[in-house]
């Protein structure tokens, strides 16, 4: 499994663009190939991060490199983001629990 971390800070301006191409991304990202599973969070000081988990390197690349988010990694550079950070890992261990209901 092929993890993604984006953090990033918004400029306060563009929230509700931002909003609506989040919205189109996260359903496109769903589309994918290699696709599991993505969730967004955001902190008391306004930093952002988003989750994303793929299957494999190829399925990541294969977002990465998707003309559509092209483009929106474009228009976020230009009017959303004050900054940002990518992180792309692999899972080298994992475990889980779930507690009895």
């Amino acid at each position: 499994m092929v993890i993604t971390l984006f953090r990033s800070r918004l400029k306060p301006e563009s929230m509700e663009e931002y909003s609506r191409w989040a919205e189109r991304m996260s359903e496109l990202a769903k589309t994918m190939p290699g696709y599991v599973s993505h969730k967004g969070f955001v902190a008391e000081d306004g930093e952002r991060i988003t989750v994303v988990e793929f299957e494999d390197e190829a399925s990541q690349r294969n977002w990465s490199t998707n003309l559509q988010h092209v483009e929106a990694k474009k228009k976020g550079r230009q009017d959303f983001y004050l900054e940002y950070s990518l992180q792309i890992c692999r899972v080298e261990r994992s475990t889980s629990f779930t507690a009895k209901s």
